[in-house]
């Protein structure tokens, strides 16, 4: 008996530390999920360069995200606003911050030096005046400002945007006479480097752009000691576009105005660190199955009778072809499930339906203020269709129908953003982005770029596309209202005809403008839409 209790006990025992151990390794799993796996990618992420919001523990940004959502959609704009501020708000402060304030202080400076030396300034704006005239600075001049480089220069190695670069050796290296072990951590001070007189010289201190009349290689004698950037694989990956709106910004003051310190000036140099958020990817099931539920319930239910009397539409010709599949192998287990038809309903009315009506619908509100492009398409519409009733073979032909969809395309897409994860480590650009790293691209900031579109990119113009999609976008990959590369969506050019169609008969039989109680408002429901809707008075022809 005693026996029997002892191997009771030890069984017990056994069986006690089995369920310890397996409890330890699957709290261990879901820490290292839920806080030691985001952790380490925010660490590769930033010793690369780049900024952003710390992690945080389950609902990351979403706080944020909803709190300037709701501000932003608390009022409608001007129709001729910038929308992104509106419909991107948490990923327009994100640049305004990571991708602007290095910029500003940039200028700040500069101008604090130029105020300063008025000899400077004087030299700078003969350059801009000899290169620019009194017209508007452009993209192409920009390469011939040499003094305005060299100024800049200088001031990025007085006051560098970062003053300090942290690098971890990954693992044990040899640097010099020195082993450092895997994992030590590397702190560069950029302006101990920026003001060491061996390189720089005696007057190391002071401001003198003319140290770089020869080049950045010259002034530095060939070392890399000029590091306002970074340096090596993991360099700023924005410094030329940094430096370029610099020097158009710059180019614009001097051209306009004349500055000076103020005697109230104080100077005190300090570094505020700033620690914003990781951009959270929001996942959300929009479409709640219950609403949806019944007709696929009752094709489980019964699959002969009920759910296929009817399959005139795309429900009933899915259900269809699910039965003869499910017919034809003799069991369940083909075809679709219950699951798989209620995904593909939604499907139907996401994808298939919502984004062709609201391509319709910010069309129409484009036109409506528009007038002169809605005559132009109607005149198109009259021209090829006559008083017919608009066919197939003939929208291929509607050639200003087209600029014009691909112009509210530009404008309002219907996502505004695109999420991509990375299924293994890989190399983009200069950055080494870890596996399951989520990417998310603003398709609206593509489609605003002044450097890809002009300077009137926020402006309704389709005559932007009349020579095609290529040369409007100047051979980049920069207009994606419908994604791009093998994820593209299938169906764009279906709904490009069924949108042609649509307008097509809406031109035909109505003018339009917009009502005066119109009230521009676009905001993001999983797609673009009007919020207060869209008012539009419509009249009979």
């Amino acid at each position: 008996m005693e026996q029997n209790l002892s191997m009771i006990r030890v069984s017990g025992g056994v069986v006690a530390a089995a369920m310890v151990v397996v409890v330890v390794v699957y709290a261990w799993r879901f820490f290292n999920w839920v806080w030691l796996n985001p952790k380490k990618k925010e660490r590769c992420l930033r010793d690369q360069g780049l900024k952003g919001n710390s992690y945080k523990l389950l609902y990351g940004d979403v706080k944020e995200i909803v709190k300037m959502m709701t501000e932003a959609y608390r009022k409608p704009i001007n129709l001729t606003d910038d929308i992104i501020p509106r419909v991107l708000s948490f990923a327009h402060k994100s640049i305004s911050i990571h991708g602007q304030e290095t910029t500003a202080n940039l200028l700040v400076w500069t101008m604090i030096l130029l105020g300063q030396y008025q000899n400077w300034q004087e030299q700078a704006r003969d350059e801009v005046l000899k290169v620019f005239g009194k017209r508007k600075p452009d993209i192409n001049g920009l390469s011939q400002l040499k003094i305005i480089n060299m100024i800049f220069l200088e001031v990025l190695r007085l006051y560098p945007p970062i003053v300090t670069l942290l690098r971890m050796v990954h693992k044990e290296t040899i640097l010099g006479n020195l082993i450092l072990p895997a994992k030590t951590i590397i702190q560069l001070h950029t302006m101990l480097s920026h003001y060491d007189h061996e390189i720089w010289g005696d007057d190391a201190k002071e401001f003198n752009p003319e140290r770089f009349s020869q080049g950045l290689l010259k002034a530095t004698k060939g070392q890399t000691s000029y590091i306002p950037f970074g340096g090596g694989p993991r360099i700023c990956i924005g410094q030329n576009f940094a430096m370029l709106e610099a020097k158009m910004a710059l180019s614009m003051i001097l051209l306009h105005f004349s500055f000076e310190l103020s005697p109230s000036y104080s100077h005190a140099p300090r570094t505020i660190i700033m620690m914003w958020h990781q951009l959270a990817n929001v996942v959300a099931d929009v479409y709640r199955q219950r609403q949806i539920y019944e007709v696929p319930r009752r094709f489980g239910q019964n699959p002969t009778s009920t759910a296929m009397s009817r399959n005139d539409d795309l429900l009933g010709i899915l259900l269809d072809s699910n039965y003869k599949e499910i017919e034809q192998h003799g069991n369940t287990k083909f075809g679709l499930s219950i699951d798989d038809v209620i995904e593909e309903c939604k499907l139907f009315y996401f994808a298939g339906q919502e984004t062709t009506a609201n391509l319709l619908v910010w069309t129409m509100i484009l036109l409506g203020q528009h007038q002169n492009w809605q005559e132009q398409a109607r005149d198109e519409v009259l021209k090829v269709f006559g008083k017919r009733k608009p066919d197939i073979d003939g929208l291929s032909q509607l050639k200003i129908i087209n600029m014009i969809f691909l112009e509210v395309l530009r404008l309002y897409p219907p996502v505004v953003a695109l999420s991509r994860m990375i299924h293994k480590e890989t190399k983009l650009g200069n950055l080494i982005l870890p596996a399951k790293t989520i990417i998310q691209m603003h398709t609206m900031l593509s489609h605003y770029d002044h450097e890809i579109w002009g300077d009137d990119v926020k402006e309704f113009n389709p005559e932007r596309f009349s020579q095609g999609l290529v040369k409007a976008t100047k051979g980049q990959t920069s207009y994606i209202p419908f994604g791009g590369g093998p994820r593209i969506c299938i169906g764009q050019n279906f709904a490009m005809l069924e949108a042609k169609m649509a307008l097509a008969m809406i031109l035909l039989h109505f003018s339009f403008e917009l009502s005066s109680s119109y009230s521009h408002a676009p905001r993001t429901i999983v797609t673009l839409q009007p919020q207060f809707g869209a008012h539009l008075i419509l009249c009979k022809i």
